[in-house]
């Protein structure tokens, strides 16, 4: 079995069809692709793909198959970037990842800490979605991410950070702006504008509250990530759930407010790949109460202590 096995099968199972696969990823012809993937079968010793009139279909055991192929693709990418790595010594390096807006908090402390331990330390930062941030960190592209703690992330260690409380976004003019603390009923009967699209854990995290207080929270609108929701609190009038630090971020024509009765957390974690093995990581991490200290003491925005 070859890797560009692997390659071709998640390739015409994440498309669907040997024809679509064959020419938009791979570039290589359908007969070709069906021989590659027949071979793959052979080897493995069961069908992965159900062939059918409009293209293709995951058998239960090619549906287990593509979990490990993928897993198994991101290991080789990590191995690579690791390799190329220690093969270009150059000054200390640190590659970091961040949900949208939580740098403003966290980046000043962070960098103070990592000028102390490497004066000449070259930072690159880049800010994305949790999952993206996870996939970043197993493929070996990031050192070290803040962002939930995803499942699915095979590798990655997660040390939490603290426990953010939700609060509600709503326009300036809402009716209920005026109140200090949103009840869920009302929450309930307004537009609801979901933050969570492409974050998994506080979309879960969202739908445990709404289920524990007895509503349902179904999005007219779907916001890319924090920020887009927000503008689409303010354009359609409606109300989202946000992370506190989210507070850093507010437009002037929208506003937070408290929920009131049992308020929702979610985790933020300090997450790296158990397989880095880099000096100054190592020594970063063995500072990472400190760096959570100094963010607790020092920002306005005021976590519920992680435990």
């Amino acid at each position: 079995m070859e890797l560009r096995h692997l390659r071709y099968f998640i390739a015409v199972a994440e498309e669907g069809s040997f024809l679509t696969a064959a020419q938009r990823r791979l570039n290589t012809s359908q007969p070709s692709l069906s021989r590659q993937i027949r071979d793959l079968e052979t080897e493995v010793g069961v069908e992965l793909l159900e062939r059918q009139a409009r293209g293709v279909a995951l058998t239960a055991a090619g549906r287990v198959f593509l979990d490990h192929a993928r897993l198994a693709l991101l290991q080789v990418e990590a191995a690579a970037e690791g390799a190329r790595r220690t093969a270009e010594p150059q000054r200390p390096a640190l590659s970091m990842g961040f949900l949208v807006g939580l740098e403003v908090m966290w980046l000043p402390h962070l960098l103070r800490i990592l000028r102390e331990e490497a004066p000449d330390v070259e930072v690159t930062l880049c800010t994305q979605s949790s999952p993206e941030l996870a996939l970043a960190l197993m493929r070996g592209r990031l050192d070290v991410a803040f962002l939930r703690p995803e499942k699915e992330s095979s590798g990655i260690i997660f040390k939490t950070l603290a426990k953010e409380p939700l609060i509600a976004v709503l326009p300036a003019d809402h009716r209920l702006a005026s109140r200090k603390k949103i009840r869920p009923q009302d929450l309930a009967r307004e537009i609801y504008v979901s933050s969570a699209r492409t974050s998994p854990v506080l979309q879960a995290v969202i739908q445990d509250y709404a289920s524990t207080v007895g509503i349902t929270l179904k999005p007219k609108y779907e916001g890319e990530n924090i920020s887009s929701a927000m503008s689409l609190v303010a354009s359609t009038g409606g109300i989202s759930l946000v992370p506190l630090y989210a507070q850093n971020m507010l437009a002037p024509n929208v506003v937070a407010r408290a929920l009131e009765g049992g308020t929702p957390t979610v985790d933020l974690a300090l997450g790296y790949n158990e397989s880095n093995s880099s000096p100054l990581l190592s020594r970063l991490l063995s500072r990472a109460d400190e760096l959570i200290a100094n963010v607790r003491n020092q920002s306005i925005i005021r976590y519920i202590e992680a435990q």
